[in-house]
């Protein structure tokens, strides 16, 4: 019997490889389902935006409250921030298209991002 050391074996073990690139991997179903998920996230955020704005700009037309305003403006800003921050995650860091297209009032961009006390 030879000693061990006398017998060498070679093995190389290399990882499978594909024919097809095109062929969907369990990745890739995944990452299209979080791209899904990220564009419908940002719909829904944007149609939060629209929906503040829209109360905002309807109220303060209407007379509202200064109270009232301020708690308008308090939604919107909160509102435009959770878009922001979505948007961000997408890969879209630049906002001042949105704020144009949105029509942004300048005191709701002067609030995105305040943390505010309640009430206690």
């Amino acid at each position: 019997m030879a000693p061990s050391s006398d017998i060498e074996s070679t093995m190389s073990v290399r990882p499978p490889q594909f024919q097809d690139r095109h062929v969907s991997s369990g990745f890739n179903v995944l990452e299209y389902e979080l791209m899904a998920e990220r564009a419908d996230a940002l719909g829904r955020h944007g149609t939060k935006v629209e929906t503040a704005l829209e109360r905002l700009r309807g109220r303060t037309e209407q007379g509202c409250s200064p109270l009232e305003r301020e708690e308008l403006l308090d939604v919107a800003a909160d509102a435009v921030w959770a878009f922001f921050i979505q948007r961000e995650i997408c890969g879209l860091r630049d906002q001042r298209d949105i704020v144009r297209r949105y029509a942004i009032p300048k005191e709701v961009l002067a609030r995105v991002g305040i943390v505010r006390k309640t009430g206690s």
